[in-house]
């Protein structure tokens, strides 16, 4: 086994009967298995290479973890969406980050003894396999492995059984932080629990008190703006027509004395609008 003295993972989900800690999938090729845990310092090639000849491709598993990154975060965030689908993207970040970060990554490549497996530099193995990242790094070279021979289906189920009970952890933690109460355990929900029921409807716009846009009259304004023109808007006599609760204004436009067109409406805003309108095709501008 390997170093006790490993810092431990922040996060620490319970597995059980009921939700038992996922067995590591294989990986069938030999050529693949062996790539995945060829750590970098065991052929000492040099870092600072642009592209690796068709001939002799690099034998590490650089490019396996650099896939397995994108695996794991392509399928913790659709896990996260499953299991709390109101979630906003902020706190989502949050947990994501948790779930996938190096110490939780580590956790759980120690749990399956994949550093174990590493091939390394021997001046370096001790060292090496008792660092937190390159124990990460195994795991997401692991996960980009199985990715490569079984794609996305041979991984996915794994995955989410996986990090089901480290995002239920992950969403209180950040919960805590946004110092909201803890939720009741049946709350939480299970990754292999996910609501089926329809979600809501989304919520329907209100109703405008008028139902005219107002896009007319800033399109107006902004044509007379870059004529430099004068405009005035002369309301009718009074408070308008209708009633006190409910009046109708009526507004004429002008430009430079001229008559531009003529609107009403529930708001004077509204009345401007329309009267916008009939100037806009004066202006031969037809919207």
């Amino acid at each position: 086994m390997l170093l006790s003295d490993s810092p431990p993972s922040i996060l620490h989900p319970v597995f059980n009967d009921i939700h038992p800690f996922p067995p590591l999938p294989d990986i069938n090729k030999e050529s693949i298995r062996t790539q995945v845990f060829t750590h970098r310092s065991y052929y000492g090639r040099p870092n600072h290479v642009f592209e690796d000849h068709p001939q002799d491709p690099s034998p590490d598993n650089e490019k396996y973890e650099h896939l397995g990154d994108t695996v794991l975060g392509l399928v913790v965030t659709k896990l996260l969406l499953e299991m709390y689908p109101n979630l906003r993207v902020g706190p989502s970040t949050k947990i994501r980050a948790l779930v996938v970060g190096n110490s939780t990554l580590a956790d759980v490549s120690r749990k399956y003894d994949l550093p174990a497996r590493l091939r390394l530099h021997p001046a370096q193995a001790i060292t090496l396999r008792a660092s937190v990242n390159i124990q990460a790094d195994v795991f997401e070279s692991y996960v980009g492995g199985l990715y490569l021979e079984q794609d996305l289906e041979g991984v996915q189920p794994w995955l989410k059984a996986l990090f089901g009970p480290y995002a239920t952890e992950a969403y209180k933690r950040v919960r805590e932080q946004h110092r909201l109460p803890p939720l009741p355990p049946t709350a939480l929900v299970a990754p292999h629990s996910v609501l089926s029921s329809p979600p809501p409807s989304p919520p329907q716009p209100r109703p405008s008190a008028t139902p005219t846009t107002i896009g007319h009259l800033a399109l107006f304004n902004q044509q007379l703006q870059k004529a430099n023109r004068i405009v005035e808007w002369i309301y009718a006599d009074g408070t308008g027509e209708g009633t006190k609760t409910t009046p109708i204004w009526i507004v004429r436009c002008e430009v430079d004395g001229e008559d531009y067109g003529r609107g009403q409406g529930g708001t004077k805003k509204a009345a401007r609008n329309e009267a916008a309108k009939e100037g806009l095709k004066k202006m031969g501008i037809e919207v």
